[in-house]
């Protein structure tokens, strides 16, 4: 193609493309025109990209006329229809969704991970992955890259901004009743101030953690751990990889924190995977304990790397690392994946070269 590509926003309204567009102003402008899409009932509005108001188009075929990328910020729903519309009209779409994650002929992508599995797309859609498997995906595969990994073992601290608008507004209506109450402590005060009322989860969030997200699945697991499971399998190229994960919510708005234990095919040192960390790409390393630096997620927030700390060599296996990793979930959890995704789409599409 000549000139710059034409970029579609698809549910450039919401939560997710409120945080694109900011990157897309702030970004190096490899874009030609930026059409912004949302659903019609969302329609009619106007938001500011790279400087200037775009007024909101409703999501439908003749939107997506002429455009050469789609990033789609929607439902699993309306990705799982629209997708295969957009790329049939010729469109490279970057999936943000659940939709085509595990879809054999679609990519998931994590470009400093894999970018290679860009080119390998058959239906034309790129899928990007969930915003828990990106916090510590980037910090994993660095590490993967050099020892090998052959054994994953995650425990989630799930912000309640993951679960949308909803999650954000349960915490801050249960920590609105319970701080209006006098609480004691006897067993179930919490539950006592907060009522049925649990929003999304099945628990009350305020001054609470809760041990699961997602659905049922099968023997015991929620489907995000089995998600964290597949994804990394998945992006790893390692579809036989042992990954056990249990997902927990927990009382903050943004940021997924997750603690890592990672057993590798070669022994290893603390000052090679501290080296590792520091120059891996998308990853911040902040770990001085005794000077109290460890990642938390007040530091992360609003930031686009994952922030890496409380590096530590197993005790009982030399071959086994422990870390604790912290990233902003609207950020490089979604929104800062699927902008890079597009921006390596773009650069291949206007040098007519593949990646």
């Amino acid at each position: 193609m000549t000139g710059e590509p034409t970029l579609a926003v698809v549910g450039a309204t919401g939560a997710v493309g409120a945080v694109l567009l900011q990157m897309l102003s702030q970004h190096a402008d490899v874009w030609g025109d930026i059409r912004l899409i949302a659903s019609p009932r969302r329609t009619g509005r106007s938001r500011v990209v790279r400087g200037e108001e775009a007024e909101v188009l409703p999501l439908t075929e003749e939107a997506l006329d002429g455009v050469q990328v789609a990033i789609f910020a929607v439902p699993d729903e309306v990705a799982a229809r629209w997708a295969p519309i957009a790329a049939a009209k010729g469109a490279v779409v970057v999936d943000g969704s659940a939709a085509f994650r595990m879809d054999p002929a679609v990519p998931l992508v994590v470009p400093e991970v894999n970018p290679h599995a860009l080119r390998l797309r058959p239906r034309g859609i790129i899928a990007s992955p969930h915003c828990t498997t990106l916090a510590m995906i980037v910090a994993v595969g660095a590490l993967h890259a050099e020892f090998g990994l052959r054994e994953l073992i995650l425990s989630t601290y799930q912000a309640v901004s993951g679960a949308g608008h909803a999650g954000i507004e349960a915490l801050r209506g249960q920590t609105k009743l319970v701080a209006d109450t006098e609480l004691g402590t006897r067993p179930g005060d919490v539950r006592r101030a907060v009522g049925d009322d649990t929003g999304p989860f099945p628990a009350p969030i305020a001054l609470n953690v809760v041990p699961w997200s997602g659905s049922v699945a099968a023997d015991g697991w929620s489907s995000e751990e089995l998600m964290l499971r597949d994804e990394t399998r998945k992006i790893l190229d390692r579809p036989k990889l042992p990954v056990a994960a249990t997902c927990v919510r927990v009382p903050v708005v943004t940021t997924h924190s997750l603690s890592v234990h990672a057993r590798f095919e070669n022994e290893l040192t603390i000052a090679r995977a501290h080296e590792i960390l520091a120059t891996a790409p998308g990853v911040v390393l902040f770990d001085d304990p005794d000077a109290g630096d460890f990642p938390t997620p007040a530091d992360a927030v609003g930031t686009d790397p994952a922030w890496v700390g409380r590096v530590r060599r197993s005790m009982d296996d030399p071959q086994a690392l422990e870390l604790f990793v912290c990233a902003d979930n609207l950020r490089k959890g979604a929104a800062l994946n699927a902008a890079q995704i597009a921006e390596a789409v773009a650069a291949e599409l206007v040098t007519s070269e593949p990646l």
